[in-house]
């Protein structure tokens, strides 16, 4: 078996400055209550390990970020790096809890660069995923921004007319939908805000050649992890694996002479793909250590 290991891998910037700023917090306030309104990132291993500092995540996909706020009364709250709504912030002030915002500044570029366009009178679409908290925190922004769905029929859109995209989205996707818009509505100005980190790790991908089976590593909740494994499957790869660790590894499916491809999401700790090239590798998997996630 020959093992390709995709690069780049683990953490991106905006993953390492969320955990940063939570370990921060909790040596600066070592007897307070900390509590994540929401999985501070896309990984169940991040937040497992966050426990271990006893710093607690709260989570619940039916509620948004307004909603889960009423669990937390005291103490401090620490907002995503997905970014966070004016309105959960006001809200967490007016309960009397100290706010720590872990957000990443891709994401705030972007919320910058609609709020700039909403000003200059423009109306604002954005190409999101419904229910990701990023794309919560956007449309909080305003009632007139309009989400655009992947794979759904363009809606009827107002002029003057911005458009933009939520961080973690497939790049060729979301090139597909301004070409439409572009056709729809040619005074259209489009703002592509794919992050680098996301880009590049797509690109690792649409490069690979020759390779029988491709393995993402990543959270299933974890929006860029899934759509490495969208576009390992658009490129033409045989079989895509999305797995959130080496024990979803199942060695009997694979062959001597298949060509494996291993990559990662941003959020996904470096040390779950290494058990997994290990596994590959017929090695000793190294123990995993949840301190050493963060």
């Amino acid at each position: 078996m020959k093992i390709i290991k995709v690069q780049p891998r683990g953490y991106c910037k905006g993953v390492v400055r969320a955990i940063q700023i939570a370990k921060q917090t909790r040596l600066e306030h070592p007897d307070k209550k900390i509590t994540v309104l929401g999985m501070l990132v896309h990984n169940q291993y991040v937040v497992d390990a966050l426990k271990c500092l006893n710093i607690d995540t709260i989570e619940d996909k039916t509620k948004s970020r307004l909603e889960l706020l009423d669990q937390i009364d005291e103490g401090i709250v620490l907002f995503t790096a997905h970014g966070i709504a004016s309105q959960v912030k006001d809200k967490a002030a007016a309960k009397g809890l100290i706010c720590v915002d872990a957000s990443c500044p891709d994401v705030l570029s972007t919320q910058t660069i609609i709020k700039n366009a909403l000003a200059d009178g423009k109306h604002v679409a954005y190409i999101g995923k419904k229910g990701h908290p990023e794309a919560e925190a956007v449309l909080s922004i305003s009632p007139t921004i309009q989400l655009i769905e992947l794979h759904q029929p363009l809606p009827p859109l107002a002029t003057p007319l911005f458009v933009t995209c939520q961080t973690t989205m497939s790049t060729s996707d979301v090139l597909a939908v301004f070409q439409e818009i572009k056709q729809a509505y040619p005074q259209a100005e489009i703002g592509e805000e794919i992050c680098n980190a996301t880009r590049i790790r797509q690109q690792a991908v649409h490069e690979l050649q020759d390779v029988d089976v491709l393995i993402v590593v990543g959270d299933k909740q974890s929006n860029n992890s899934t759509r490495l494994a969208e576009i390992g499957r658009n490129h033409g790869i045989p079989h895509v694996i999305l797995i959130d660790d080496a024990s979803q590894l199942d060695l009997s499916a694979f062959h001597d002479d298949d060509v494996v491809a291993v990559t990662s999401g941003a959020s996904t700790p470096s040390q779950l793909t290494a058990q997994v090239i290990d596994k590959l590798n017929g090695e000793e998997m190294k123990p995993l250590d949840l301190t050493r996630l963060l």
